[in-house]
């Protein structure tokens, strides 16, 4: 059974994941869910991603275009402008520092009297 991730977590890091799948190839939203599950995040739904890739869109992150399709409507494919670019580049930065911080704090060692007892 893989992993359930905390969504408030999610939540907090879903733009810079997303503009790092669209930075590697251009993508429609049900596919960018398939690739979101494919890495692991398989409780990210369809629910969460379009409204996030609408609002990248508003924002002027990510630029999209419809391409006709044979199995049924066009789609609506997604790739990140130079803003979105700039965005990913700032947040992978600031994340890899979060990830340091957060790091060496979870790995100190914990006291060995009991926090009750104090």
């Amino acid at each position: 059974m893989p992993p359930t991730h905390d969504p408030q977590l999610l939540k907090g890091v879903l733009t810079l994941v997303l503009l790092q799948l669209l930075a590697e190839h251009e993508s429609y939203g049900y596919e960018v869910v398939q690739r979101l599950h494919g890495a692991g995040l398989a409780e990210v739904m369809e629910g969460t991603v379009y409204p996030a890739l609408t609002r990248l869109e508003r924002e002027g992150r990510v630029t999209a275009r419809l391409v006709s399709s044979n199995a049924g409507p066009a789609r609506k494919y997604y790739r990140p402008t130079p803003a979105g670019l700039a965005a990913l580049a700032v947040g992978t930065a600031n994340w890899a520092s979060l990830v340091e911080i957060v790091g060496a704090v979870l790995q100190r060692p914990l006291p060995t009297e009991s926090i009750e007892g104090t």
